[in-house]
């Protein structure tokens, strides 16, 4: 199978801040048969996942499978299961939006520090990634550099996303908001991988630069 003909798998995380304690609150991951979401509620448990999956499922191409975890270790090793078990570097690539780039990005920086402070294993193996912020500039975006601002002036979609910034993610884990929190995820993963759709459609194979995620001493 060759590059182009790999499957694109977004992934978007949500966190609860920038400080030095800021933890993963959601981990999203969008694909051909739907989404996984992975919520933290830190230790809170007064949820009605039924609903909140009926409520999901209606703003999903496919079905959402969601794990509800109380610590942001769990999470981790929810993330790691679903990289382990579902993601084959044969079939798959993983893309993010400003996920990491050349010169930076948010996600996988993210991820590898908290994999790192828990003492656990880098979950990405041997796996492509491309950044859809890297590929969209093959597109006329009307000066938008932003998910929502690219999405939006290229396909006319709607969206679940319940927030105007992303950071309002960060209240809502406060406030153990779990809809509009994992809703906002959601619309995030769906916009990426539409996006990932999009390019695999228009942007020239050469212009798909991908980076093997296995570190070398994996």
């Amino acid at each position: 199978m060759t590059d182009s003909q790999l499957t694109p798998i977004a992934f978007d995380i949500e966190t609860s801040g920038f400080e030095d304690d800021a933890v993963i609150t959601v981990a999203g991951f969008s694909h051909n048969l739907g989404a996984s979401l992975i919520l933290n509620t830190a230790g809170r448990d007064d949820i009605d996942r039924k609903l909140l999956v009926g409520t999901l499922d209606e703003h999903s191409s496919g079905t959402v499978q969601l794990d509800i975890v109380a610590t942001e270790r769990e999470l981790l090793d929810t993330v790691a299961s679903f990289a382990t078990e579902q993601l084959d570097g044969d079939r798959h690539y993983l893309t993010a939006f400003n996920g990491e780039t050349w010169n930076g990005g948010f996600d996988l920086p993210f991820c590898r520090t908290r994999f790192l402070q828990h003492d656990m294993s880098w979950p990405f193996g041997d796996l492509a990634y491309a950044d859809m912020m890297q590929i969209v500039d093959r597109f006329d975006t009307k000066g938008h550099s932003d998910l929502v601002g690219v999405y939006d002036s290229l396909l006319t979609d709607e969206t679940c996303d319940p927030f105007d910034d992303s950071e309002e993610a960060v209240g809502a884990f406060e406030d153990a908001e779990w809809l509009p929190l994992l809703k906002h995820n959601l619309a995030d993963i769906q916009r990426t991988r539409e996006l990932a759709r999009l390019a695999g459609r228009f942007v020239p194979k050469s212009d798909f630069s991908m980076k093997n995620l296995q570190p070398p001493d994996h």
